[in-house]
């Protein structure tokens, strides 16, 4: 064997060993799960309570503040936030990632059901629900009429269209905003 062989084939080797570890490596690329951000939703449970005819300093002051102090002392709490409008308050209560998001819901209507003596006779009970990331509103609908008054349109809106809507699979809820109470 002759001194030019050997050292042609050591090159040769050595570009088919690289190409072999690349080709390893790109197939392996393929198949590596992504971890650097993981798909975690956060804990989110809401506590929403309607009293009709009240302003926002009402809704503050009767309702959002005892369920606040109510529901601050749950062990795990992020992040508790309100939102209070007129006949509305909205309290959103986000946990520690690593909180079970059942336990959280219940130690939250454990204290709202708790605080339901200290808020006003004629509010509507506080309706407490579990979030996640994907229960953002998707479509978000303006139904008008010029020949109906407002009660056809809410009886519409409630027995035909909110009826069909929650027959279609995927949808989690629906709800109506500005609607007169007709009952």
């Amino acid at each position: 064997m002759s001194l030019s062989s050997v050292s042609i084939k050591r090159p040769v080797l050595a570009i088919v060993f690289s190409l072999l570890i690349v080709i390893f490596g790109l197939v392996s690329y393929s198949y590596l799960g992504i971890r650097e951000y993981p798909a975690m939703d956060p804990p989110i449970v809401t506590v929403t309570t309607n009293y009709s005819g009240a302003n926002a300093e009402i809704i503050q002051a009767q309702i959002t503040e005892p369920l606040e102090d109510a529901i601050n002392g749950i062990e795990g709490i992020r992040v508790l936030s309100s939102i209070s409008n007129d006949q509305t308050s909205l309290i959103t209560v986000e946990f520690n990632l690593g909180n079970d998001m059942e336990a959280a819901a219940n130690d939250v209507r454990d204290r709202v059901s708790k605080t339901i003596s200290q808020l006003p006779k004629d509010v509507d009970p506080p309706i407490v629900e579990k979030l996640s990331a994907n229960t953002n509103a998707i479509i978000f609908m303006v139904i008008r009429s010029y020949q109906h008054n407002i009660m056809e349109v809410n009886a519409l809106m409630e027995n035909v269209i909110k009826e069909r809507l929650q027959t279609i699979p995927g949808v989690g809820d629906i709800k109506i905003f500005g609607e007169k109470n007709i009952r």
